[in-house]
């Protein structure tokens, strides 16, 4: 497999798991079986023409859109088990991670990851919890007749989803800690990031105070042009929802900082009247 880092603002970066030399003659696992199960379901839902199968398929798909892009990216590291464990740590078999050394200077690539490896971590397990203590809550919607369990189901995705992603931080932080993580810099997202040169990405979020306001690197029409690029159709929708979520992210936070300017300066406006007042 290879790790991809594509920054979408000057402090936020997409991680993308590139599954290298994927056979169809693997073995998959019950769950893999079932997720492809599920997505074909889905498919087949969205080619309904109306109907309550194409009704779920519309709510579903604006739901899934809200689904953080840390969280869809995390996903697309697999699940490491012991065996393979023990393969990697005896082999040293590395994995190649691709980044623009515009932006994310070969030095702070680790940091980055390891940021990314960790700090979602507890939030996952702790909503995986809480998913599965959902389920039976859920459970008695299917006595209602024709009408699928919709709330069970999505407790279902939801606690799969945060499994899914918090084994993908796990296999991550593995790698970091048994250094089996390789640098390679990319010059072709060098060239694609070119037009965007604001200098090295922050691998922290800074607050709305910080000194350097946060700016968004990538746009809507971006992700096709990438993910045509490196020959990861995929990756344009990953990049499509990322470049979303940050965008609504960052007008909410600009939002919030205009309304705490104003209220600042009507109370400073109230004192300086309070005064006048008492001259």
């Amino acid at each position: 497999m290879r790790l991809i880092l594509l920054p979408v603002s000057t402090r936020r970066t997409l991680i993308y798991c590139q599954r290298l030399n994927v056979t169809t003659t693997e073995q998959q696992s019950f769950l893999d079986r079932r997720t492809a199960w599920a997505a074909k379901t889905w498919a087949n839902w969205e080619k309904k023409e109306s109907g309550w199968q194409k009704k779920v398929v519309e709510y579903g798909n604006q739901a899934l859109k809200r689904i953080p892009y840390e969280e869809w990216g995390l996903k697309s590291i697999p699940p490491i088990s012991a065996r393979r464990k023990e393969e990697k740590l005896s082999g040293k078999e590395k994995v190649e991670v691709s980044f623009p050394t515009t932006l994310i200077p070969e030095a702070e690539v680790s940091s980055v990851l390891t940021k990314l490896a960790t700090e979602r971590q507890s939030l996952h397990k702790r909503r995986m919890i809480y998913s599965f203590i959902g389920m039976p809550i859920s459970a008695p919607v299917a006595i209602i007749p024709v009408i699928p369990n919709l709330p069970f189901f999505y407790l279902v995705f939801r606690a799969w989803s945060h499994w899914r992603a918090l084994s993908g931080s796990k296999h991550l932080e593995f790698l970091l800690e048994n250094r089996l993580i390789t640098t390679k810099p990319s010059k072709i997202l060098d060239e694609l990031y070119r037009p965007f040169d604001a200098g090295p990405v922050s691998s922290t979020e800074e607050s709305s105070g910080s000194a350097q306001e946060e700016k968004m690197l990538l746009h809507k029409s971006d992700g096709k042009r990438i993910s045509e690029a490196l020959g990861i159709p995929e990756l344009d929708i990953e990049l499509d929802r990322a470049v979303w979520q940050v965008e609504k992210a960052l007008k909410a936070e600009k939002e919030l900082r205009d309304e705490k300017q104003e209220l600042g300066k009507a109370s400073a406006d109230a004192k300086k009247q309070k005064l006048g007042e008492k001259k």
